[in-house]
C-alpha cells in the first residue's frame, strides 16, 4: 500500500479493483468504529485527510460493501466480517 501514498497523502486511487479493495479496508478499518453510524460530513472529513476525492471514497467502499448508507443518506456504518 505504501506505493500509492506519499507525506501520508493517497497519491490515487488503484485502478485494479483487488488493489483498490485492499486499500479501501485499510482506510474503513483505520477510520471507522464498526459500532457507530458516521454522517456524510464525517465520512468526508475522515477520507479529505488522505484524498480530495472523497465522493469516489465513499463511492468505492460502499459498491465493496465496506460501508452501508442508510436509504435517505443520512449516515454509514462500516460493515464488519461478523455483518457479512
Amino acid at each position: 500500500m505504501t506505493g500509492f501514498f506519499a507525506q501520508g497523502r493517497l497519491t490515487s486511487i488503484p485502478v485494479r479493483p483487488a488493489v483498490r479493495r485492499e486499500l479501501l479496508e485499510h482506510l474503513t478499518e483505520t477510520f471507522f468504529a464498526a459500532d457507530r453510524g458516521y454522517t456524510e460530513r464525517e465520512v468526508n472529513e475522515a477520507f479529505r485527510t488522505v484524498h480530495d476525492d472523497t465522493s469516489a471514497l465513499r463511492r468505492h467502499c460502499v459498491e465493496n460493501g465496506l460501508l452501508v448508507r442508510e436509504r435517505d443518506g443520512s449516515s454509514y456504518r462500516r460493515v464488519t466480517a461478523a455483518a457479512v
